[in-house]
């Protein structure tokens, strides 16, 4: 939804704040969008570890499982020349409580930034995680409940603080884009703040043609210590991904390497993922998506925070209608099967969760999920 501009000069020249010099800038040169989407349905997992020894299933009414909803400002200033001022603030919701994502007032983008249609774009603030601004593109099923994020326990879906980011623009084909989140601690460069992610950067580089598209990324996301020490959580990562484009098909694949160097001894401190998919476009309101996904846990042992070596193979399945250019129905069903050792749900439970939505090790997982998504 676009604000008005003379309504965005009113409520500037209202403002106790505002100056002479701020209202005559924002007066028909500032555009501010307020945008989001909303998400909900109905869930069935099964073989969930109940704690107890057992498994068991459960149905439950779920916002976010096709995509996460949110609400978000954005805008930008012309500056003349090719040259614009812009920001974002976005946060995530839960719409089946009525909560934000983490408690955070935005809790995946808060930004501001200058943006050249000749140098790119250079901006600061909360973000989405690099490999999370750019796996989702590679996924069949675009980080959905069952997707990539999977069978990697959530860690291509991260946001992180005190990021510095730099876009270039596309030049035959070819874009790169670079994050740097710094950790803030005063003796200890590489730590974070206690609960959020130390210091942490990555580079993306993109090739986009008419009949396919190349990214590959590699990225260092630590933990609040500094150290790379769990391969789901706090590790390096070699990501390659390729979309095929043939009419009414999309063919996508990738795989990616974690490495965790600084785990504890003995345990699995690297894993290899991979996965390939297609989607069939019907009708032009009609789109079918299948995929499979693969996990393999290098050698190495367990505990209740790390994975020990193992694998496993999960098989999804998913369709959407659009009723609209806003709004569509969704169904997606999904099946995980695990080695002896592995216990990954088709949901990116974390291992060290106390109510995660894993089952016992070596049992195999069935789901489903049918709802709505409304863009706004």
């Amino acid at each position: 939804m676009r604000l008005p501009t003379k309504l965005i000069a009113a409520l500037t020249i209202a403002s106790p704040l505002a100056s002479p010099l701020t209202s005559s800038i924002a007066y028909g040169q500032t555009s501010v969008s307020l945008y989001g989407r909303l998400d909900a349905g109905i869930e069935y997992l099964d073989h969930i570890n109940n704690g107890a020894g057992g498994t068991s299933g459960r149905w439950s009414a779920e916002g976010g499982d096709w995509g996460t909803s949110m609400l978000g400002l954005k805008g930008n200033e012309d500056l003349g020349g090719g040259l614009k001022a812009i920001f974002n603030l976005e946060t995530g919701l839960q719409i089946m409580n009525g909560t934000t994502s983490g408690g955070r007032l935005w809790s995946r983008r808060a930004f501001a930034g200058l943006k050249s249609d000749q140098w790119g774009t250079l901006q600061a603030g909360r973000n989405l995680f690099i490999d999370s601004d750019g796996v989702w593109e590679f996924d069949p099923f675009v980080q959905q409940a069952f997707s990539s994020a999977s069978l990697v326990r959530g860690r291509n879906w991260q946001q992180t603080s005190n990021n510095i980011e730099y876009h270039s623009p596309t030049l035959w084909g070819f874009d790169v884009q670079g994050q740097y989140a710094f950790g803030n601690q005063p003796g200890a460069f590489n730590s974070g703040a206690n609960g959020e992610y130390g210091r942490s950067d990555g580079i993306m580089l993109t090739y986009h043609s008419t009949l396919f598209d190349v990214r590959g990324i590699y990225d260092e996301l630590r933990d609040s210590n500094g150290r790379l020490s769990n391969i789901f959580q706090s590790s390096r990562e070699y990501f390659l991904g390729a979309n095929v484009h043939f009419d009414d098909v999309k063919i996508q694949g990738a795989y990616t390497h974690y490495a965790a160097p600084d785990s504890p001894v003995g345990v699995a401190d690297s894993a290899d993922h991979y996965w390939l998919g297609a989607t069939y476009n019907f009708l032009p309101r009609w789109a079918v998506t299948a995929g499979g996904y693969y996990i393999k846990v290098g050698d190495g042992g367990g505990d209740a925070a790390h994975d020990p070596a193992g694998h496993a193979t999960m098989y999804v399945l998913g369709t959407t209608y659009n009723l609209s250019k806003r709004t569509f129905l969704y169904g997606t069903v999904g099946y995980v099967r695990n080695s002896g050792n592995a216990n990954f749900s088709l949901e990116a439970s974390p291992r060290d969760a106390t109510s995660n939505t894993s089952p016992l090790a070596g049992e195999s997982q069935t789901g489903a999920y049918f709802g709505m998504l409304h863009q706004f």
